[in-house]
C-alpha cells in the first residue's frame, strides 16, 4: 500500500511513514443510511480510539457521508470501501475519503487506486492473487471474506512462503474471533462492524457505539 497526502484540505495529513493498518487493531465498516448519523457516529468512534473509518460504498447517501466526516471530524482518518470501479475512486477521493479499500482488484482499479494519490487496500482471497499484488509492488492487502475464505489458518499459511504480505482481514469477524487474527504476524488490523450493532445506531446510542469501539481498540 502506498501512504501519500489528504484528499481533504479540511482534515490533517497522516505522517508520511503511517500505514492505515498501524493507526489501531480494528478498522470499523461503516453502511451509512441515515446521513444524519454520520458525523455522531464517527465521532463516537474515533473517541473510542479507532481514527480509521471505511465507510462502504452501498447506500446512496455513502459519499455525502465520507464528506461531512471529513470536514466535522478531523480527528478521523475516513475511508471508502467496497470501491470497485474506477469512477468509485475519483468519487470517493473527491468526497474526501485518505484511503482506498476493494473488495478485489483487477488491473484497471489496482491502476486507479495507486494514481490516486490516497493509500488503499486491494482486497485478495487467494495466493495466488496475493503474488499478483506483490509483483507490482503492493504488500498491504485487505483478505475477503476473512471466514469464508479460509480464516486464520489460511492467513498463517501465507506467513512462510509470502513473509512480506501484510493483511486486513475483514468478513465475519467479531469482538471473539478479532483477537486470534490480531495474533497473527502478517495481520495488522482487522476490519469488522461489531462496535455498531443494529440496535444501537437505530437508537443512536453512540455512548454505547464509544464503549464497544473503546473494546475494539484495546484488543492489542
Amino acid at each position: 500500500m502506498t501512504t501519500s497526502a489528504s484528499a481533504s484540505a479540511s482534515a490533517p495529513s497522516p505522517e508520511p511513514t503511517t500505514s492505515v493498518l498501524d493507526l489501531a487493531p480494528v478498522i470499523p465498516v461503516v453502511v451509512v443510511a441515515d446521513l444524519d448519523d454520520a458525523v455522531p457516529m464517527a465521532r463516537a468512534l474515533v473517541a473510542g480510539g479507532l481514527p480509521a473509518i471505511e465507510v462502504t460504498l452501498r447506500t446512496p447517501v455513502a459519499l455525502d457521508a465520507i464528506s461531512a466526516i471529513a470536514a466535522e471530524v478531523p480527528d478521523a482518518m475516513v475511508g471508502a470501501g467496497t470501491v470497485i470501479s474506477t469512477r468509485n475512486v475519483t468519487e470517493s477521493v473527491e468526497a474526501g475519503a485518505r484511503f482506498l479499500v476493494s473488495p478485489g482488484w483487477t488491473d484497471t482499479l489496482l491502476d486507479a487506486m495507486r494514481d490516486s494519490g490516497v493509500p488503499f487496500l486491494p482486497g485478495v482471497s487467494t495466493t495466488s492473487e496475493v503474488v499478483a499484488l506483490l509483483e507490482r509492488g503492493v504488500r498491504e492487502m485487505k483478505f475477503f471474506p476473512a471466514e469464508a475464505a479460509g480464516g486464520t489458518a489460511y492467513l498463517k499459511s501465507l506467513g512462510a512462503p509470502l513473509p512480506q504480505a501484510r493483511f486486513c482481514p475483514t468478513g465475519g469477524i467479531t469482538a471473539g474471533t478479532a483477537p486470534t487474527y490480531l495474533a497473527l504476524k502478517n495481520v495488522g488490523c482487522v476490519g469488522g462492524s461489531w462496535m455498531l450493532p443494529a440496535d444501537a445506531v437505530a437508537a443512536k446510542d453512540w455512548a454505547r457505539v464509544e464503549s464497544l469501539a473503546r473494546e475494539a481498540a484495546s484488543l492489542r
